[in-house]
């Protein structure tokens, strides 16, 4: 099933995607409510879009799958190439010798095709196309070998980068955490539509050029190793995102560099997932009395 949050005249719900629209299968509520219900909940949102009248996607407006999770957790450095790319531009840069982890602020979690805004704080906003898992159950030290069991589906991430904050602090998330710098979308995808997590294309454009354009393959902690690693420290809970890293072709990375500008239209897709679309706008900040 393709999951979705969405709106029609101000009203949101949860739905599930069908050929011929959106049939609204939580008469309202939220992502994380349906997630929480489990295999319960599932069985239950298929029966009822197998049953539902759909509403036309022209007539909707998509949010965030999940809009307020309790967790918005973020590999660093999990694409050699990234590394590579990076050590091009610093060569003093040290690559972690374990899974290095930050947070994304729940707050930064943005629609698939909201606008991302650049604020006047900040000089270097770059983006980064990532595969993002949505968990499905409560759980805590999850073995890798079951750790496919507590995904409730998969979803497209741009983990939007303010670069010149994030160096600022060596937990980086001040520079990964700006309000909507966290586009997620267009929906969450259940495990049965997407298949193997570890063999989808991943891309991203700038204004319709290609800047990233590689492979889930090329994790080097696939997504049950990082949910393991994860809940080994914490409880994961449904609703949690977790965004699994990006390829080579940063726009820091460039030479010159490729940072975004207000105007670009950044386009982020997955393979067997979907495609989400900003365009960059400049924050206008209310002068203070």
């Amino acid at each position: 099933m393709k999951l979705v949050t969405f709106s029609v005249n101000g009203r949101r719900s949860v739905g599930v995607v069908r050929e011929n629209g959106i049939v609204d299968v939580t008469e309202g509520g939220a992502m994380e409510m349906l997630l929480a219900e489990g295999a319960e909940g599932m069985a239950r949102a298929h029966r009822a879009a197998v049953a539902g009248i759909p509403v036309s996607l022209d007539s909707v407006q998509l949010h965030a799958p999940v809009t307020r999770p309790a967790k918005f957790l973020a590999i660093a450095a999990n694409y050699q190439s990234h590394i590579d790319e990076v050590l091009a531009n610093n060569p003093a840069y040290v690559p972690p010798a374990s899974q290095r982890w930050f947070t994304k602020l729940p707050s930064c979690i943005n629609g698939p095709y909201d606008p991302i805004l650049m604020p006047p704080e900040g000089r270097e906003l770059d983006y980064e196309a990532e595969l993002a898992i949505v968990i499905g159950q409560r759980c805590r030290r999850v073995s890798e070998r079951d750790a496919a069991s507590v995904i409730a589906g998969f979803t497209v991430c741009n983990d939007v980068s303010v670069r010149d904050w994030q160096r600022r602090s060596p937990t980086i998330m001040l520079g990964k955490s700006f309000d909507t710098h966290g586009p997620l979308g267009p929906w969450l995808v259940t495990p049965d539509e997407v298949g193997d997590p570890h063999a989808l294309r991943i891309t991203c454009t700038v204004n319709g050029q290609t800047r990233q354009d590689g492979s889930t393959s090329e994790m080097i902690d696939n997504c049950y190793a990082q949910i393991a690693y994860l809940s080994t420290v914490c409880t994961l809970e449904p609703g949690d995102v977790i965004a699994t890293g990006t390829p080579f072709g940063t726009g820091a990375a460039m030479k010159p560099p490729g940072l975004l500008q207000p105007g670009d239209v950044v386009r982020c897709e997955v393979e067997r997932i979907g495609a989400i679309e900003a365009t960059v706008q400049a924050e206008t900040v209310a002068a203070q009395a």
